[in-house]
């Protein structure tokens, strides 16, 4: 396979430092573990890090991800060793489940976003902000895509795109049905050849199907829907990147029942902007936009010009913002901290000697 095919460009080409000759260009396809299934034109091969890349690693974000592009040594006919991972353009990534102030990758290089949800008890506009504002602080094109239409009636269709376009003007709304296939033929016709796409949403909202559909062949594995909750039952447990006949690129996920938002200001302000346009006009530059005399957004919530959900959201997510940017600052803090204690330890010990 050539690396065209799987995303290469002059821009990756360009980031190519001195020193990798001999080595060989490769994409990374799937991660289990800590050992990686990497695509080059040679082939597929089973891969590890060296010993180097992990020592000097400052965390789990410095090791190879799904979409990342990394020079290997290629031993045989299956396996070799990652000796760097190539500089990213995108990284997709959210505050780990459970771990205070660690960043899980979702995934790298990534051009667009599908970002799914299905007409059920998974459809929430406050959950797609947070997908969105992942996308917007990474630079990634968020595409909407309502999936299972065929579970519900027209009107009721209606209301739920309805409620996505007025809330989302900007970005682009899809309704299909993966299972039955209808509304594909529009998905397919906007996926570029050479350009990467990751699948984003709950569990159980038909990724998985989506995945087969697209790319015509069965090779994500799906559940029948639960006739007690109408839901899917989500069977993806891996990320996966996988090259579509059109030329496109496309990475699943396993569902994320938790949307922990890493550092994600910027993403914030793109996707609230039209919060962040009026909180220019309001009385306080260190307006909190909650109780202040002369804010402009609790004006515009009272009147109506801005949607009250939208707006509770956005004070939620800042907050949680704002605590992980304190755990964050504590974290640097304890290891200053263990730093020195180690240093002053070596010290004592030298002097003792």
């Amino acid at each position: 396979m050539k690396l065209e095919a799987l995303g290469y460009n002059n821009e990756i080409k360009n980031s190519l430092d001195i020193g990798l000759e001999g080595l060989e260009i490769g994409r990374v396809i799937t991660e289990h573990k800590e050992r990686y299934l990497v695509q080059s034109e040679k082939g597929e091969f089973e891969a590890e890090i060296t010993g180097n890349l992990r020592y000097t690693a400052a965390g789990r974000a410095d090791f190879p991800a799904v979409g990342d592009w990394v020079a290997l040594m290629v031993f045989d006919t299956h396996s070799a060793i990652i000796h760097k991972v190539l500089p990213r353009f995108s990284v997709l990534s959210r505050k780990a489940v459970g771990v205070t102030a660690d960043i899980q990758i979702i995934a790298t290089n990534i051009d667009f976003a599908f970002i799914v949800l299905s007409v059920d008890e998974d459809f929430s506009l406050n959950r797609m902000e947070r997908y969105l504002t992942l996308c917007h602080s990474s630079c990634i094109q968020p595409i909407i895509i309502l999936n299972k239409m065929d579970l519900v009636a027209e009107d009721r269709l209606s209301e739920l795109m309805g409620q996505l376009k007025n809330r989302f003007e900007e970005i682009p709304v899809l309704g299909i049905s993966a299972s039955t296939t209808q509304g594909l033929k529009r998905v397919r016709e906007i996926i570029e050849v050479g350009k990467t796409y990751c699948l984003l949403g709950s569990s159980g909202v038909g990724k998985s199907t989506l995945v087969n559909a697209l790319s015509q062949k069965r090779l994500m594995e799906t559940k029948k829907v639960s006739d007690y909750s109408k839901k899917g039952r989500h069977t993806t447990t891996h990320r996966e990147l996988v090259v579509l006949e059109n030329g496109g690129i496309l990475i699943d996920n396993p569902g994320m029942r938790e949307v922990g938002l890493p550092d994600v200001s910027n993403g914030l302000d793109k996707t609230f902007e039209d919060i962040l346009d009026l909180a220019a006009h309001c009385k306080f530059k260190d307006c909190t936009h909650t109780v202040e005399t002369g804010c402009a957004v609790t004006q515009a919530v009272e009147s109506g010009d801005i949607d009250k959900s939208a707006y509770e959201n956005y004070l939620k997510l800042k907050r949680e913002q704002v605590h992980f940017d304190s755990t964050i600052a504590e974290k640097r803090k304890k290891d200053k901290d263990f730093g020195k204690m180690i240093k002053h330890f070596k010290y004592i010990k030298k002097s003792n000697k």
